[in-house]
């Protein structure tokens, strides 16, 4: 299939894992990618994988104005301001143990970054000229309890509500969704499954952990012509873990 032929899309956090995934899968349906990440090492590696013909990267924090006006300006020099898909992916979750013990400062940058940023990428390509349809990369613990990543899960609760309320604004030139994956195997996720793999993988009906390209296709269908009636939904993608029986 070739969905995204002649397309651009910007993918936030994409020098490696979900997002890497994301960017693969769309150079490989036809499309141009611009990504972001922290480190340009990083960058580097990601562009050497996605082929420097249909990809272009620009190092930042996600949560940087600076950062955010470099990436346009890049837009517009590389692809003329075309902007057709964006894929809000980057997010942090620098706390792990219980709610109350999680310091207020944390607490403020991990909102900063997971939902404050989404949307300011999202209002900044909207005036640059986003012209189809946006992913948010939200997550299972923001649909229940997640215990000792509380206000990770905090605030992919605030950005499955976010992806609502944008969906509404920007209907009908643009579409808005969100996906909510359980523990993927990433290095972000390594705290969560590291050493006790079988144990984890065994809670899920399908009986493993999740791997980026787990990911990327519903991502990519999300971003795609083939979902052109879908907007505001709020995909899990968790190898069943939600229809487990309860007791």
């Amino acid at each position: 299939m070739q969905r995204f032929e002649g397309r651009v899309a910007l993918i936030t956090g994409a020098s490696r894992g979900i997002g890497l995934a994301i960017a693969k899968r769309l150079v490989a349906e036809g499309a141009s990618v611009v990504i972001t990440g922290r480190k340009q090492e990083g960058l580097d590696a990601a562009i050497g994988e996605l082929g420097a013909d249909r990809a272009s990267a620009v190092a930042g924090r996600a949560d940087d104005p600076e950062h955010r006006a470099a990436v346009f300006a890049h837009l517009a020099e590389r692809h003329g301001g075309r902007l057709d898909h964006l894929v809000n992916n980057a997010g942090i979750n620098p706390a792990y143990g219980p709610a109350l013990e999680v310091e207020a400062s944390v607490i403020r940058k991990i909102l900063e970054v997971n939902v404050v940023a989404a949307l300011d990428w999202t209002r900044d390509a909207v005036r640059a000229g986003l012209s189809r349809s946006i992913v948010n990369l939200a997550s299972i613990s923001g649909l229940s309890a997640s215990p000792n990543i509380a206000f990770y899960g905090v605030s992919k609760a605030a950005l499955v509500n976010l992806t609502m309320q944008l969906a509404y604004e920007l209907a009908p030139g643009i579409r808005v969704n969100a996906v909510a994956p359980a523990v993927i195997k990433t290095s972000f996720a390594r705290a969560l499954y590291e050493g006790r793999e079988a144990e984890v993988a065994a809670e899920y009906p399908l009986g493993r952990l999740g791997e980026p390209d787990d990911v990327a296709g519903p991502v990519a269908f999300l971003l795609s012509d083939d979902a052109g009636w879908i907007t505001g939904q709020t995909l899990p993608i968790d190898g069943g873990g939600s229809i487990r029986p309860v007791g």
